[in-house]
């Protein structure tokens, strides 16, 4: 008989297998297991994977290598709702996994299916959850950012962070915190609401909650549009509420972050000054109570009048929940002191506020200096620096430097300046260089409160921003006179000259302008060269940086002043690095023409051999020598180095030296009669000693010491002797010309004494002609011998170097360069011009007056002085006669 049927029990087909229960510990079946048709299967494999993914990162990637991902994403759009909840419970998790992530880029149509499950007719809590999830994980990458955006997932994320289960609101705003670095996301969530729905986030009692939406807050607040929103919500007053709490501690960071954020804004800022909120958050972050306003004192006073006519706590409950709101904010009697990183980031957000010249002017009206001020003396190094910052910038504006001069900001800041820590001191030096620019009572402060040691210090410091910044403090400081002064004798010269030899092109440039400051006088520039400073600043002409070579140039041109130092930058080359740049079309500048002009103008030989012409103003003195026109770009040489020369067939070089040198035969003489003197001297000393002695001492004992003394004194002299004997064999002395000296004596006597210019000239140019071999018919000049004489004077003194007083044959050149050195000696003003074919002529400035007594004063006109046909002739400078005289 067959099996007997219940009466409820339906009959089951013959060919289906009753339940079957199926375990499996092995992943790649339960994998399998995801592709069966059967929904009950699916969903315990998909609970199953949820779990496996879920203990550790191994094995999000084991399941990924499983291809699991393709299952599952099939399932997640599935109509089982069950089985799409565990699917999307497993493939959330697993988007935790970078390499699962980067396969689902590449997935179409996994971002959007998240953002289908997030529809408002789903109503799921379990897959708003891992949706959302999902969606964060994925915002992480800049591609899936964008994927969200263009699939519309802005929307239902905004809208879900009013969901009633706080890990649907925890990871909807962990999304859009991630969204939030999108500018075009930025928009989007405060065109669907997003900020209001935010703000109430803050509201949440969960930490994590309100840490996320603080961090969406600070990155949405980078956007104008959605800086304007929050003014409009209040939204600073809020966040003022959370600063004001000491429970909320652990959020006060981020809320300092999105308050840098929002004080960027004038709007902004200016709402919070009117409704009394800047005022606030300075008393918060220095630990201070914030004052009482009017209002809020009558409510006290009118509280105190009711306590005394009823009990304490009848009048605590007439007090209304807005006035309880205002004591929150505006801080209690007593404040716990605000954490050090929070100090730290509200000097940050001063610092960046203040970068806005307008915001400057509300921050300093609002006294946030003093703030800043008391924070300096903070016991965190991190809080030291960010109010030392947040001071500089606020001193970009002139008007503000004696703001905190007066507050008492300049001690602390020379007090940090002596910890060693690099950052800190960076924020310091450039602080006080902020101080110190166009403000010489600052300077004054920093030098009496004994700044000047510690900052020369600072120029050795290992830190190259340091050095930068102190180079500009003590470039400021040397703008006073009496504080120069001081510096140069501590030591700020020689200290400088480390700072040249720096890599770093800012360094370069502040130590560069720095030196220009100091070497105003010629005791600095003689240390300043005597240090070695001359080499590393003449190398810098060559630095790729224009504002480096600018500052050296102008540098240059300071230092160049004096002829000892324009001497010694020619010899380091500097003169040919000047030339190279200003032929160039990239490097050129205004200051490289300074720098020549100064080195030619202090070394008037070189000047005249590389541009052939000297002024009025370059006087031909005692040391000038003439090598001949040199090209550009030519090296120009020592006069050392042409006397090193052996005797060639070239151009001579005319020297001129006014100067009478002592020969060997006449130091030997004075040193006899010295010898003579001395021993004079001595023996008369001697004999008066032993004429009042004369009862004590012997004759012999007299003639003993007398001798000895002769022969300490013959010793000493020898001694003397040898050593001017070795200086001369290392050295070469130019030549001497007595015939030059003479030429001089007899200039003064005969040029000195006359009235008028013209008379001055006309006698000079006669007397220069009669030295030169006398005056020179027209047509003749090329049958004038002078070349013969010329070789004869080097054969004899058997150098390339001639002194022009020895030259008793000369043309132009010659004539030309001796009137210029003897009128330069009698105050006649001409200068020297080269020209082509050895053609070179004076020109001198001759008043009407001179010409003819008694006339009408006019303008003084140019001439050229004939020294050749009819010298003493003044040549109009755009005659015939002139302009032949000047060609060949």
């Amino acid at each position: 008989m067959g099996k007997k049927v219940k009466k409820d029990e339906k009959p089951q087909p013959d060919d289906v297998f009753d339940a079957l229960l199926v375990e499996s510990r092995n992943a790649a079946t339960v994998v399998l297991m995801l592709s069966s048709p059967e929904e009950d299967v699916q969903s315990k494999a998909c609970e199953a994977i949820y779990k496996f993914v879920d203990k550790c990162e191994e094995n999000k990637k084991i399941l990924l290598d499983l291809k699991a991902v393709d299952p599952l994403l099939k399932l997640m759009q599935g109509e089982d709702e069950t089985v799409r909840r565990y699917a999307t419970m497993g493939l959330s998790v697993m988007c935790q996994n970078s390499e699962v992530r980067k396969f689902m880029r590449k997935r179409d149509d996994f971002i959007p299916t998240l953002i289908n499950l997030l529809h408002p007719d789903i109503a799921d809590n379990v897959l708003y959850e891992f949706a959302t999830l999902g969606l964060s994980f994925m915002a992480t990458e800049y591609s899936s950012k964008v994927k969200i955006f263009e699939c519309g997932g802005v929307e239902p994320l905004v809208r879900l962070l009013s969901a009633s289960d706080p890990d649907v609101q925890k990871n909807s705003i962990e999304a859009l915190a991630q969204m939030a670095l999108d500018f075009q996301a930025r928009c989007s969530i405060r065109e669907n609401d997003g900020l209001p729905s935010i703000l109430e986030l803050l509201k949440s009692d969960y930490a994590v909650i309100q840490k996320l939406a603080l961090l969406a807050l600070e990155r949405l607040m980078q956007e104008v549009g959605n800086r304007n929103c929050m003014r409009e919500l209040d939204g600073v007053s809020r966040l003022l509420e959370i600063l004001a709490r000491q429970d909320l501690f652990d959020l006060h960071v981020m809320v300092v972050m999105v308050l840098a954020n929002l004080l960027e804004d004038l709007e902004t800022l200016e709402q919070m000054k009117e409704k009394g909120g800047l005022k606030k958050l300075v008393m918060i972050i220095t630990d201070q109570p914030a004052p009482e306003d009017d209002s809020k004192k009558l409510a006290k006073k009118e509280s105190g009048s009711r306590a005394g006519k009823k009990s304490a706590k009848d009048a605590k409950s007439k007090k209304g929940a807005d006035e309880e709101k205002d004591d929150a904010v505006s801080g209690m009697d007593s404040i716990t002191p605000t954490l050090p990183d929070v100090k730290m980031c509200a000097a940050k957000a001063i610092a960046r506020c203040a970068k806005n010249s307008q915001n400057r002017r509300i921050l300093h009206e609002q006294e946030v200096e003093k703030m800043l001020i008391i924070l300096l003396g903070h016991e965190s190094v991190d809080v030291q620096m960010a109010a030392a910052h947040a001071i500089g910038i606020i001193c970009e504006t002139l008007s503000f430097r004696d703001s905190i001069k007066e507050w008492g900001g300049l001690p602390p800041l020379l007090k940090l300046l002596s910890i060693d820590h690099g950052d800190l001191k960076e924020a310091v030096t450039l602080t006080i260089a902020n101080l110190t620019s166009s403000n010489l009572p600052n300077c004054q402060d920093i030098v009496n409160l004994g700044g000047l040691d510690l900052l020369i210090a600072a120029l050795g410091d290992l830190r190259e921003e340091v050095i930068a910044n102190v180079a500009c403090v003590l470039t400021n400081i040397a703008q006073d006179e009496t504080l120069r002064m001081e510096a140069i004798s501590k030591g700020v010269v020689t200290a400088l000259v480390d700072p040249l030899r720096s890599s770093n092109t800012n360094v370069q440039s502040k130590a560069a302008l720095a030196v220009s400051a100091f070497t105003c006088d010629a005791d600095a520039r003689a240390e300043f060269r005597e240090s070695g400073g001359l080499e590393p600043l003449v190398m810098l002409l060559q630095s790729g940086n224009d504002e480096v070579r600018r500052n050296t140039a102008w540098a240059i041109t300071v230092c160049g002043v004096d002829e000892p130092t324009a001497s010694e930058i020619c010899r380091l080359g500097g003169l040919d690095i000047l030339q190279q740049i200003q032929l160039s079309s990239t490097r050129q500048s205004s200051f490289i023409d300074a720098a020549l002009e100064r080195l030619l103008d202090s070394n008037t030989s070189a000047k005249y051999a590389l541009t052939g012409y000297l002024s009025t103003m370059n006087l031909v003195e005692d040391g000038f020598y003439d090598p001949g026109q040199l090209r550009p770009g030519t090296q120009f040489q020592t006069l050392e180095d042409y006397l090193k020369e052996p005797v060639n067939d070239k151009r001579p070089i005319f020297f001129i030296n006014g100067k009478l040198q002592v020969t060997k035969e006449s130091e030997k003489t004075e040193e006899s009669d010295f010898k003579v003197e001395a021993s004079k001297s001595s023996t008369g000393k001697i004999s008066k000693v032993s004429g009042k002695d004369s009862k004590t001492k012997s004759k012999a004992q007299r003639e003993k010491e007398e001798k000895q003394r002769e022969e300490e004194l013959a010793a000493q002299a020898q001694k003397e002797a040898e050593a001017i004997a070795g200086k001369d064999k290392n050295t070469l002395e130019p030549p001497s010309d007595p015939s030059f000296v003479r030429y001089l004596e007899e200039v003064h006597e005969k040029v000195l004494p006359l009235s008028t210019t013209v008379e001055q000239i006309t006698v000079l140019a006669r007397y220069v002609a009669e030295k030169m071999g006398g005056p020179i018919e027209r047509g003749q000049l090329p049958h004038f011998s002078w070349e013969l004489p010329m070789s004869q004077i080097r054969f004899e003194i058997k150098s390339n170097v001639i002194p022009i007083g020895k030259i008793k044959m000369g043309i132009h050149t010659h004539r030309a360069l001796l009137f210029k050195a003897l009128a330069d000696r009698t105050s006649v003003a001409c200068t020297l011009t080269r020209g082509n074919y050895n053609r070179v002529w004076n020109e001198v400035l001759v008043g009407e007056t001179d010409q003819a007594p008694g006339a009408p004063k006019l303008p003084p006109s140019r001439y050229i002085v004939d020294l050749i046909h009819e010298p003493g002739k003044l040549l109009p400078i755009y005659s015939h006669e002139a302009v032949a005289y000047q060609k060949v």
